[in-house]
C-alpha cells in the first residue's frame, strides 16, 4: 500500500511527473536509434562482430552502448568517447596551470571546461569512427557469408560523420535528461544500455537451469538470492563514507551572529567509483591484442607467456587485474580528492576540525584519513570486480554473470540511488513522505566518472 501511495504522490507533483515523462521519452529515442544500422550494412552479416563483442573489452563497450556497438548502429560508439575526453580534461586539470585556473573560476570555468571536453570528444570520435569501420570490415569478411562493407572514400567519410554525429546526439540527449528530466543524463543512458541486456541474460540463465537440468529451479533461486546479497554489498560500497566533524567559528556581521555550528565532511570510501575497474580492464585487454597479432606464431615465447592473461577466469589474470584496480583506486582518488584544497576552503570559511590546526595540519589529517579508507575501499572494489569470474566458474552463463559485479553492477546501483534520491527530494520538498520509512536515500554525491 505504501508503494501505491508513493506512486500517487509522485503523480500529484506536476514538475516531477513531467521530468519523468521527458526522461522516458528521450530514453525511447535513444533505444530507437540503437537499432538503426549504418547505411550500406547488412544486419544479417554481423555475426562475427557480435561474437567478437561477447567478451573482453569489446563486451564492455557493447554493454555501455546497450548493444548498439555489436549491431553497427548509427550510435555504435555511444557515450564512451565523451567519458574518455572527460577523464583527459580532469588529468589536464592536474598537470596544467591554465586548467587548474579554470577549475577555480566557478560556473564560467566549468562551462569552458565542458566546451573543451566536447571539442576533444569530437576529435576522439573522428579517430575512433574509421577504426570502428576498419574492424567492422574485418569482422564481416570473417562471417559465414563473407560480406564486405561498401568500399570507397565517400562511404568511409559519410559513415564517420554519421557515427560522430550519432554519439554527439546521444551526448545531447544525456544533457537534456539532466536539465529537463530526472537523474544524471550521461549515467542514465549508460544504465539503460546495461539494463537492456538484463532480460535476455536472465531468460537464458533460467532456461539453462530448468530446461537443461543443470541445477533446476532451486539453483536459479539461489543465484537470485546471491545476486541480491551482492547488490546490497555494492550499495554499501557506493554509499560508504567517513564523516569528519567540522566546527565553524562564530562571527558577528552587523547585529547578527553567524557560525558556531558543527557540520561534517563526508569522505567517500570509494571516491573513484567504477573508474579503476575500467582502467584496469583496458590495460588487461593489451595481452589479448598482442596474442591476436601473434596468432600466426602460436609457438612464440611471448604468445605462451601472455596466453593465461587472455582468460578472464585464470588466476594470473585475476591477480594482475586486482593489483591494477588497487593501484588505480589510489591514483584516481589522489587526483580527484585534494586535501590541501579542502583545508584552504575550510580556513577561508572560518571552519576547522576540532583538535587540528587549520592549514597544513588539516590537509595532512584529511590526507591520512583518505589513505586509511581508500585501501579497504579498493579491496572491496576488487571483490566486486572479480565476482563475475567466480560466478562463471560456478556454472552461471557469462551474460548473466556480468551482473554479479564489475562496472555493470556498480553503475546500476549508483545511478538508481542517485535517481531515487532526486525523486525523494521532490517529494520532501512538497511535504510528502519519502521513499523509505526510516532515513533518507543517499546517492553517490557525484557523477559516475
Amino acid at each position: 500500500m505504501r508503494l501505491i501511495q508513493t506512486l500517487k504522490n509522485i503523480w500529484k507533483i506536476e514538475d516531477l511527473r513531467n521530468r519523468i515523462g521527458v526522461t522516458l521519452l528521450l530514453i525511447l529515442v535513444y533505444r530507437f536509434l540503437s537499432v538503426i544500422t549504418l547505411p550500406g550494412i547488412d544486419p544479417s552479416s554481423l555475426t562475427a562482430l557480435q561474437t567478437q563483442t561477447a567478451g573482453g573489452l569489446m563486451s564492455l563497450l557493447d554493454m555501455f552502448s546497450g548493444g548498439a556497438f555489436s549491431h553497427a548502429s548509427i550510435v555504435a560508439l555511444g557515450i564512451m568517447p565523451y567519458i574518455s575526453a572527460s577523464i583527459v580534461i580532469q588529468l589536464l586539470g592536474i598537470a596544467f596551470p591554465y586548467f587548474q585556473k579554470l577549475q577555480k573560476e566557478g560556473e564560467s570555468g566549468r562551462r569552458k571546461m565542458n566546451q573543451y571536453t566536447r571539442y576533444l570528444t569530437v576529435l576522439i570520435l573522428l579517430v575512433q569512427s574509421p577504426a570502428y569501420l576498419l574492424n567492422l570490415n574485418v569482422q564481416m569478411r570473417q562471417s559465414a557469408v563473407s560480406v564486405v562493407i561498401p568500399d570507397g572514400f565517400w562511404f568511409a567519410l559519410s559513415s564517420t560523420i554519421i557515427l560522430t554525429a550519432g554519439s554527439m546526439f546521444v551526448l545531447w540527449l544525456g544533457e537534456r535528461i539532466t536539465d529537463k528530466g530526472i537523474g544524471n543524463g550521461i549515467s542514465f543512458i549508460i544504465m539503460i544500455g546495461i539494463i537492456a541486456r538484463l532480460p535476455n541474460a536472465l531468460a537464458q540463465e533460467f532456461i539453462s537451469r530448468v530446461a537443461e537440468s543443470t541445477g533446476g529451479l532451486i539453483a536459479f533461486l539461489i543465484e537470485i538470492i546471491f545476486l541480491l546479497l551482492v547488490i546490497a554489498g555494492a550499495i554499501l560500497l557506493v554509499q560508504g563514507t567517513r564523516r569528519v566533524p567540522v566546527q565553524y567559528a562564530k562571527q558577528m556581521i552587523g547585529n547578527k551572529q553567524y557560525g558556531g555550528a558543527r557540520q561534517y565532511i563526508p569522505l567517500k570510501v570509494n571516491a573513484a567509483n567504477v573508474m579503476p575497474i575500467i582502467f584496469a580492464q583496458a590495460i588487461m585487454f593489451i595481452p589479448i591484442g598482442l596474442i591476436g597479432f601473434g596468432s600466426q606464431a602460436a609457438d612464440k615465447w611471448y604468445v605462451k607467456l601472455l596466453a593465461p592473461l587472455t582468460d578472464h577466469r585464470s588466476f594470473w589474470y585475476l591477480l594482475i587485474l586486482s593489483l591494477l584496480i588497487i593501484a588505480f583506486t589510489w591514483f584516481y582518488t589522489a587526483i580527484t580528492i585534494n586535501p590541501k584544497q579542502m583545508a584552504e576552503d575550510l580556513k577561508r570559511n572560518n571552519g576547522f576540525i576540532p583538535g587540528i590546526k587549520p592549514g597544513k595540519k588539516t590537509a595532512e589529517y584529511l590526507d591520512e584519513i583518505m589513505s586509511r579508507i581508500t585501501f579497504p575501499g579498493s579491496i572491496f572494489l576488487v571483490v566486486v570486480a572479480i565476482l563475475p569470474a567466480f560466478a562463471e566458474k560456478f556454472g552461471i552463463k557469462m551474460e548473466f554473470a556480468q551482473f554479479f559485479g564489475g562496472t555493470s553492477l556498480l553503475i546500476l546501483v549508483g545511478v538508481v540511488l542517485d535517481t531515487l534520491q532526486q525523486v525523494e527530494s521532490h517529494l520532501l520538498m512538497r511535504h510528502y513522505d519519502g521513499l523509505l520509512k526510516s532515513g533518507r536515500i543517499k546517492g553517490r554525491s557525484g557523477q559516475m566518472y
